[in-house]
């Protein structure tokens, strides 16, 4: 996990055409006041445009902003709203990016908005990803880019890039995460009245436009497996207690969640996993029992995998007062 610098102002860059759900979701995660029950951080948070005053909206309704680009020359994380305009670009907020990746801050583009990172030669050899209607264009335009069309969001570094709509709160609880720990965001992400973590990707959107009703079928051994990641949860014994074959849970378990049984089940045990790390001083080797890794050794391996320091590093960064 790379040292990501510490976030105490936040600019949000708006232009003209501004799609309102991309920018509500950034004002959720980075813009609310203090709430002394949560003790999650508050940001100095601003919102900005190349030229204050009137932004022109696309939803029957615009914006008013009365700060500029000059909001965003200091801020630790700037953040570009999208827009429907995503092709044509305005000089000086490509310089202000530019300048920004420069002096080391952190650079979140939602959607369609990831566009302007590519324009400012920030994507090369990148990952990267934006709303999956507008990845083949993406990947066209910036062929140096590494666009992946089948995730929620991708953090390569200093720069983190989200899929559309609802992938802006996915994107920043995983940013969040990063800075600040798994109770954090799963403080905000309840807030706000999310999953603190969606598996899956954008394909599973993409192949199932108009969803069916499976969610009826898995929610309650969802849950179920929340509460029991101690137990042995491999397909015979999910598939059991769904009253399906092992073959059928498998295809209907991947159609719904986008994630394999065992993908899903590990990706509790982590999340599960860093919430005892953060809140208790039991052992890595009692912690691994209690998430259903067995022992100590496979909990590194898959803590490790997911988040790129062992559960010790994780430990140290978000419970320093714990040994």
């Amino acid at each position: 996990m790379e040292q990501l610098p510490t976030v105490h102002k936040v600019a949000v860059i708006v232009q003209d055409q501004a799609e309102p759900f991309g920018l509500g979701s950034l004002v959720e995660v980075w813009g609310e006041p203090e709430h002394p029950e949560d003790e999650t951080p508050v940001f100095d948070f601003q919102i900005c445009t190349p030229r204050p005053g009137r932004v022109r909206g696309r939803s029957d309704y615009d914006l008013f902003v009365e700060r500029g680009l000059e909001a965003a020359l200091d801020a630790d994380l700037v953040c570009l709203s999208p827009h429907y305009d995503y092709k044509n670009h305005d000089p000086a907020v490509l310089e202000v990016i530019r300048a920004a990746y420069d002096r080391g801050a952190i650079l979140y583009a939602h959607c369609s908005g990831a566009f302007e990172l590519g324009a400012a030669g920030l994507l090369d050899g990148r990952e990267c990803t934006t709303h999956w209607r507008y990845t083949d264009e993406m990947q066209a335009l910036y062929p140096e880019a590494k666009v992946r069309p089948d995730v929620l969001y991708c953090h390569d570094g200093n720069v983190l890039t989200g899929a559309g709509s609802a992938a802006g709160i996915d994107a920043s609880l995983h940013l969040v995460r990063d800075l600040y720990g798994a109770r954090v965001a799963a403080t905000i992400a309840r807030r706000i009245v999310v999953p603190p973590h969606r598996d899956g990707g954008q394909a599973q959107f993409i192949e199932r436009a108009v969803p069916d009703c499976d969610s009826e079928t898995f929610g309650p051994l969802l849950e179920w497996i929340v509460g029991h990641l101690h137990e042995d949860l491999d397909v015979d014994t999910l598939s059991r207690k769904s009253l399906m074959s092992p073959r059928t849970f498998a295809r209907r378990f991947r159609a719904e969640t986008g994630a394999t049984p065992h993908s899903w089940v590990t990706a509790q045990r982590v999340l599960r996993a860093e919430e005892l790390l953060e809140s208790s001083d039991r052992s890595v080797e009692w912690i691994a029992s209690e998430v259903g890794f067995g022992n100590a050794a496979t909990l590194r391996h898959h803590f490790t995998r997911s988040r790129g320091v062992s559960p010790q590093q994780y430990r140290r960064s978000y419970s320093p007062g714990v040994a």
